[in-house]
């Protein structure tokens, strides 16, 4: 299969996951729509052979480091940039069980 096969297949399989539909690249812009439509979510997805090394690093260490209940996240800070435009990576299936797939609104913390 072709990587163009490769990333789209990748698009549909998080759309499926997530419960939402994939958005053909024809019927977007860069930057007006997500990847995936959904009813709460604005999908963004990135298909590469191999994530940063330091991402996965800090995944690591957040999933090594997690206790029962606690759900790991690694935090991104640009140096000089603002605390709020940080990002927060977690594993697809960790999002699912905290916060669902499908069209399932999020839920409050402490359910």
């Amino acid at each position: 299969m072709t990587a163009r096969g490769s990333w789209k297949r990748t698009e549909r399989e998080v759309a499926r996951m997530l419960g939402g539909e994939r958005v053909p690249v024809s019927g977007r812009a860069r930057g007006d729509v997500p990847d995936v439509r959904h009813s709460w979510l604005s999908i963004e997805v990135k298909h590469w052979s191999r994530p940063p090394a330091r991402v996965q690093e800090a995944m690591s260490q957040a999933i090594a480091a997690a206790r029962d209940g606690q759900l790991p996240i690694a935090v991104l800070h640009e140096a000089g940039a603002q605390h709020t435009d940080d990002l927060v990576v977690l594993r697809l299936a960790d999002f699912i069980e905290w916060f669902g797939g499908g069209s399932l609104l999020p839920r409050a913390a402490g359910e």
